[in-house]
Parts: C-alpha cells; sequence; structure tokens
C-alpha cells in the first residue's frame, strides 16, 4: 500500500474512501437480464463476493485510520459489497485465511456504523443501465428494510437522515450524475467532519470523483477500485473549518494526466 505513510493522518485530518462494487453477475453471464424480474439491479458473482471481502482484509491491515461510517447505494450489487467489506473491518481476530464474511465467527458490532443513500445510486441515464433493463416507468424500487437485513444486526443506523430522501431522477445528464457525486461527499463529509467515512458506489461515482480531485482523465475504473481523499478540518470555539479535498492513494483505477500522457501507477494497495 502506498498510501500516506510519510503523511499525517491525526484526528485534523478526515478521510474518505470511494468505493466501487465487486464483480456484478450481468458481465458474467449476459443472458442473466433475460430471465430476471430487476434486470437492472444485478448481485454479485461469487469472485464478486470474494474480491468485496478481501478488499476490506486490505483496508483492515493497510489504512492508517479507523472507517467510522458506511454509506451505501441502494442497488443490491453495492449493498452486497458493502457487506463483505464490512465484515472484513470489523472481524474479531480476523482469519487471515478467510475468503468471505461465511468465515467470520465474530463481528465487533461497536467498530462502525452503516446507512443506505439514495444520492451513491448508479448514473440513472441509458448510458448506464440499458433501456431494455431500465423499468419501463423510470422508477427504481427498492425495499430499504430488507437492503439493512444483510448488514450486522445493531449496525443499522436508523437515525441517520439521507441527503437523498429519494432515487435521482431516470435521464438524469452526465453533468447533473457529476454535480450529485461531488455534492454528497461534500455534504456527507460536512455532516460527519470528525469521522472517517467509506462510500460505497458505482463506477461513475469512483471516477467523476477521482478525477475531480486529482485533475486527470480516467479511462478504466476496476471492480472494488478505490480512491483515498482527505481534507483537513480544524475545530476552534465550537466551529469547524475544513479545507479541500485531495487524493492521497487509490487502486484499480487507470488514468492519464490532463497535462501528459503519462500514466502513473499509485496503489494504496
Amino acid at each position: 500500500m502506498e498510501s500516506s505513510a510519510d503523511l499525517n493522518t491525526t484526528d485534523d485530518y478526515q478521510n474518505i474512501l470511494m468505493l466501487r462494487h465487486g464483480d456484478r453477475i450481468d458481465r458474467i453471464n449476459p443472458l442473466w437480464p433475460d430471465t430476471a424480474s430487476r434486470p437492472w439491479d444485478p448481485p454479485l458473482v461469487q469472485d464478486g463476493l470474494v474480491r468485496a471481502f478481501q478488499t476490506g482484509q486490505r483496508i483492515r491491515s493497510h489504512i492508517q485510520f479507523p472507517i467510522h461510517r458506511v454509506f451505501v447505494s441502494p442497488f443490491i450489487r453495492c449493498v452486497q459489497t458493502a457487506s463483505e467489506v464490512i465484515a472484513a473491518l470489523s472481524a474479531v481476530d480476523l482469519n487471515p485465511n478467510a475468503t468471505s464474511s461465511k468465515d467470520v465467527i465474530s463481528i465487533d458490532k461497536s467498530k462502525l456504523k452503516v446507512s443506505i443513500e439514495f444520492g451513491l445510486s448508479e448514473m440513472l441515464n441509458s448510458m448506464a443501465i440499458r433501456p431494455k433493463v431500465a423499468p419501463k416507468d423510470g422508477k427504481f424500487d427498492f425495499k430499504i428494510s430488507d437492503l439493512e437485513a444483510m448488514f450486522p444486526e445493531g449496525m443499522v443506523d436508523g437515525v441517520v437522515d439521507p441527503v437523498y430522501k429519494e432515487m435521482p431522477q431516470w435521464e438524469e445528464t452526465v453533468e447533473e450524475c457529476t454535480e450529485r457525486f461531488l455534492g454528497l461527499v461534500k455534504t456527507l463529509a460536512d455532516k460527519y467532519p470528525s469521522e472517517n467515512l467509506l462510500l460505497v458506489t458505482h463506477g461513475e461515482g469512483v471516477r467523476t470523483t477521482f478525477a475531480t480531485y486529482k485533475d486527470v482523465a480516467v479511462y478504466e475504473v476496476e471492480y472494488c477500485a478505490c480512491a483515498e481523499l482527505r481534507r483537513q478540518v480544524l475545530s476552534q470555539e465550537g466551529s469547524t473549518k475544513a479545507g479541500d479535498f485531495e487524493v492521497i492513494g487509490q487502486a484499480g483505477i487507470k488514468y492519464h494526466s490532463l497535462k501528459t500522457t503519462a500514466v502513473p501507477c499509485v496503489k494504496w494497495y
């Protein structure tokens, strides 16, 4: 992990991890949507679950700060990814040979809190979701109680007021989606300035955030790719002042500078 071993990561800094979900079934089996009741909401395949859990293991082993809160897109692939990552982060005496949450015997439920956040959803237009599989009425429905039940009992924060009270509108533009992700990151960070956050989202969310704060062009975001952001937060006399976000690490994101054709490779695990 080439993160920030030489950087100050004291309580004066807030850290944000933007994580893409794991391997989705419709990219492995293109015929899956033909018989699915919710073809626009594909789950993970087994390899995706394993990748998500192993990503949680690497986060636990290599980052130099605790994760206090996890916010998750309501799409099932993100909820499953977050569930595996949380199991790895919160496992008591984690077995180094464990490959999924099924190998975790005991969870420390005091480690962190988790919440569903509609604002972390997939880009809702035909560029990201084929019209053939999208809901005919443009309404993406989720039973939040069923999604929350996928996390360890007691970890869901039932009093959190989501930033987005409902799903973004179908056929949002790329610009609207970019504004949504960037605005959401700042809003959540400002809402919890003394906490480090893990945001489990989609490729577009990771791409947009990383490209904006790194000022680069991103051309690939792998499954479970992660961008690590931080900003300085100063508290004085009951008020909080925060600096700008900077990218201090990444994994699984391929990009090139807007000024040169060089392709840097800076990985934090």
